[in-house]
């Protein structure tokens, strides 16, 4: 039998969505990237941005046709949407055979065989904290770097914010099996891992006697496995940074130096109302210290344009902390409200084409700070990650540098997976271009 799974959102879903695979495959399964050709298609969402369910049921008209050709094609919605919807779905698109949240994406193979069993669809979007990765097969990689999930959902409850509602409350994983999965994957030849959380750094996992440990334990532990070349994390959350992690950007090398770390504002009023729990001040603190640590760190971060209440000072606030800190890159958007939040009951009279003026002068102020950290990287030798055959030239390969840009290069396939020295000759804002140096063994 054939998969097909399309993924929207985040990082998370992205990992969510290769588990989904795994179990399937543990079922004889196997993946194709053609939905036409396909026995399962599964729709892994998110329901962050506005219109996200739109966009879910657009495609899911799109495989009724393909189902309408071919009765036996199982439909499935998970991630997100699923979890905020649930029979909702069932109801606009009875077609669809099993909607699951990302709690109980495992239970993929019963959910299938109830649904072939019974004729009715399945649904389960429950919360059974971190039951899943207990019944996840172990991870397999062909690639120099993997995933690793580390804890679920969120307590911070920002105003605007729906992942509390669709993935619960945080939940940490146990230390010893996080620490399995890592050496799993490292005797795989995996050299990069990244861990993952909704708010990675607020990490409490118990370990095999009772006790707890944090983030920033966790890091040196896995850093510490000879197998692990670079470590990577996200998405933190500022309230979480502390000092202990703070300080093993100074004492830790095989840790990336760059921090995705969201802020969403420079207006302590918009923060506040927000609910994020600090002020512009104490961002740009733990920035500043950060750079003590690491004076050459990569910091990107999340915006919120147009917030309800956003007024051009609040704006100008932003705009301030910009320049102050100095952004390598953002992901930013205008505010959408989310039905059941908070911020979707808040009084917003600030007019589209006034926020959609002040998300572009934000993006355009980013891209040239960006340009100018590409620019600057010019004539410098980066050890790089080959992850991929560059999209534009076969001869070529596409890898990640330790900032988290790509760089081009030519070189062979056999490199791939495996880290390489690369001088960077011109750089781009996306992208940069590069000549190898020597190969790492």
């Amino acid at each position: 039998m054939k998969l097909y799974i399309k993924t929207y959102g985040c990082q998370m879903n992205e990992y969510d969505s290769d588990k989904m695979v795994d179990v399937l495959r543990a079922e004889g399964v196997v993946q194709t990237d053609k939905p036409d050709e396909a026995d399962i298609i599964l729709f892994n969402t998110c329901s962050i941005r506005e219109k996200a369910e739109d966009k879910v049921f657009s495609d899911l008209g799109r495989a009724r046709a393909l189902k309408q050709n071919n009765p036996n094609l199982l439909i499935g919605v998970g991630g997100c949407v699923a979890s905020q919807e649930g029979d909702v779905i069932i109801k606009r698109a009875p077609y669809v055979d099993v909607v699951f949240g990302p709690q109980t994406l495992h239970r993929l193979p019963q959910l299938i065989a109830a649904r072939r069993e019974s004729g009715r669809p399945q649904v389960d979007i429950s919360f059974p904290e971190i039951e899943k990765f207990d019944h996840l097969p172990a991870a397999r990689t062909s690639h120099g770097a993997a995933f690793v999930s580390i804890m679920e959902g969120c307590s911070k409850y920002c105003t605007y914010c729906v992942v509390p509602f669709t993935r619960g409350d945080e939940v940490s994983r146990p230390f010893a099996d996080v620490m399995r999965e890592v050496e799993n994957l490292t005797a795989q030849g995996v050299g990069e891992i990244t861990l993952l959380g909704q708010n990675v750094n607020a990490y409490q996992g118990e370990t095999d006697d009772g006790d707890t440990v944090d983030f920033a334990f966790l890091l040196q532990a896995v850093a510490a496995l000879p197998g692990v070349q670079r470590l990577r994390y996200m998405t933190s959350h500022p309230r979480e940074m502390s000092q202990r992690l703070i300080d093993l950007y100074a004492t830790t090398s095989k840790l990336a130096g760059h921090l995705h770390l969201p802020v969403q504002s420079g207006s302590d009023r918009i923060l506040a109302a927000m609910k994020r729990g600090y002020t512009a001040l104490e961002y740009k603190s733990i920035v500043r210290k950060l750079r003590t640590a690491r004076p050459d760190i990569s910091i990107t971060s999340d915006f919120i344009v147009g917030f309800p209440g956003e007024t051009d000072a609040d704006f100008e606030a932003t705009m301030k902390l910009v320049e102050d800190v100095g952004f390598d890159a953002s992901f930013s958007f205008i505010f959408s409200a989310r039905p059941g939040t908070p911020a979707a009951e808040m009084a917003d009279d600030t007019p589209y084409e006034t926020k959609l003026a002040r998300l572009h002068r934000l993006q355009t102020r980013i891209a040239e700070l960006g340009q100018q950290v590409s620019a600057a990287m010019a004539g410098s030798v980066q050890r790089v990650l080959v992850e991929n055959i560059s999209r534009k030239d076969a001869n070529e390969l596409a890898g990640r540098t330790e900032n988290n840009r790509v760089v081009n290069f030519p070189g062979s396939p056999g490199m791939l997976g495996r880290y390489v020295d690369v001088r960077i000759l011109s750089g781009t804002l996306h992208t940069l271009r590069g000549e190898l140096v020597i190969q790492h063994e």
